[in-house]
């Protein structure tokens, strides 16, 4: 099995000129924001002096190619900066927060899973009839909603008016966390799921018509057993590839839902340091979203040849 996984040198060897390329990206975009990170800490009352004095302590008098090597050099040494807002190294605020953002995701990628994989069997089993146009109908729905307005909605129906849920926030204890992430999560399960039917219900309508599924069924293997030994397993195979990339813009939409439900998250923290045109902590947060898709990446493509044993990645990049 190890053998199959020769290709991983190759893939971090590869994500080093795309985590370079974010840093170069992030840094330079980020003081193409409108105002003075100095001015957003005094205040619009402050003096030029005081700016001024502001600006040569936090190092922002240099020219920027000056602030970029500083930048670098102290990524190499694991230091990320110092929050502009909350006066802490930014290491200890990303480190704060990305439990809540895994967590966050985690689960919305089950909530996806728990709702796709039915769905998608309903559609598959009987393509062209009612309850497969019902679900087609679903996921163009689903496809069409802005994640902020679902949000807005899901916060109105099961938190406002159902008293179900939170309207915001993340608890206080272990326990509270997921009851308090269910509603944010099942938001961005819901615009995760549309892609995800549709590729699992194609995936699983052509595993219907192969040969071994017809063998399988002459020795007796019917219903919930045939969808599980048989079809799940091989339908899902092209469909790990659709979710990899989609987790991937699941990431980007995750920033938005949790500022809307209060999550102390990297998104909050992101939008926050936007605002105060906090340059560290932008630049931290962003990395390590950089380097969260591009571990999604290789990650998909180890689940890929683990389901697929046809799949030899490794001789791919040797060639």
């Amino acid at each position: 099995m190890l053998h199959r996984l020769r290709f991983l040198p190759g893939r971090l060897i590869q994500s080093i000129p795309v985590v370079f390329g974010v840093t170069l990206i992030v840094f330079f975009m980020a003081r193409l924001l409108p105002g003075n990170p100095a001015l957003a800490i005094l205040g619009q009352r402050a003096t030029a002096a005081a700016v001024a004095a502001l600006d040569k302590q936090l190092g922002l008098d240099t020219p920027i190619w000056e602030q970029y090597f500083l930048f670098m050099g102290r990524l190499f040494q694991g230091n990320l900066g110092t929050s502009l807002t909350y006066q802490l190294p930014v290491t200890q605020l990303v480190a704060q927060a990305i439990p809540v953002s895994l967590s966050l995701l985690g689960m919305a990628l089950l909530l996806s899973l728990v709702i796709s994989i039915p769905f998608a069997a309903l559609a598959a089993f009987k393509p062209g009839s009612g309850r497969d146009l019902a679900v087609r109908g679903f996921t163009l729905l689903g496809q069409g909603m802005p994640q902020f307005w679902l949000a807005i909605m899901l916060i109105l129906l099961l938190a406002v008016g159902a008293h179900a849920f939170p309207v915001g926030g993340y608890g206080t204890s272990a326990l509270d966390h997921p009851y308090y992430l269910f509603l944010p999560a099942l938001t961005l399960a819901i615009t995760m799921c549309p892609t995800v039917i549709r590729s699992l219900r194609s995936s699983i309508i052509g595993v219907l018509g192969s040969e071994y599924i017809g063998t399988a069924k002459s020795k007796g293997s019917y219903g919930a057993a045939l969808f599980r030994g048989h079809v799940l397993r091989n339908a899902a195979i092209p469909t790990v590839s659709i979710i990899g990339v989609n987790l991937g813009f699941l990431v980007g939409g995750s920033l938005v839902i949790e500022k809307v439900f209060a999550l102390p998250g990297l998104g909050s923290l992101m939008i926050n340091a936007i605002f105060a045109r906090d340059f560290p902590t932008i630049q931290g947060v962003t990395l390590f979203v950089a380097l969260f898709v591009v571990a999604v990446g290789i990650l998909t493509d180890v689940v890929y040849t683990m389901l697929d044993p046809r799949v030899n990645l490794g001789a791919k990049d040797q060639s």
